[in-house]
């Protein structure tokens, strides 16, 4: 592996996953029930483009989360970081925003939009780094030389 590829650790795992699960929290609430009078006060065809948007965050969420619980099967040692590198566990394809519809939504709407955009590029980033073996805890090391030893 490339020294410049990203090594994941279990913290980045586990605040990208409470990150992931909050947003999907947060996108489910508000297009679920918070969202639904700032829909029906749309146009018919913005109101199509709210509805096809929310899809598109639950898309990009749901990929996320599947690719960081793969991500922390690693580090358990459920599975090695040779399965994790095989194309149905890598991360999903994304389907894009339409960029013209953005503005007409409301800002709230635009706002989980955008973020579930940043937090699904961040991910990206790091699934086409190839960084999936897990980082050996210092800690862990030095417990493992003790036992050892004795």
């Amino acid at each position: 592996m490339a020294e410049t590829q990203a090594q994941l650790t279990r913290r980045l795992i586990e605040s990208l996953y409470t990150e992931s699960m909050l947003l999907a929290d947060e996108a489910r609430a508000y297009f679920d029930r918070h969202g639904r009078a700032d829909r029906d006060g749309l146009d018919p065809m913005v109101r199509v483009g709210f509805s096809c948007e929310s899809l598109k965050v639950t898309t990009r969420l749901m990929h996320v989360i599947a690719w960081l619980l793969t991500q922390k099967a690693v580090h358990a040692g459920e599975i090695s970081a040779a399965q994790a590198r095989r194309p149905a566990r890598r991360l999903g394809e994304a389907p894009e925003t339409d960029e013209e519809l953005l503005p007409m939504l409301p800002e709230a709407a635009q706002t989980l939009i955008r973020s579930s955009r940043d937090l699904f590029a961040r991910v990206q980033r790091l699934d086409e780094s190839g960084g999936f073996e897990p980082v050996a805890s210092p800690a862990r090391s030095l417990l493992n030389r003790l036992e050892r030893s004795l």
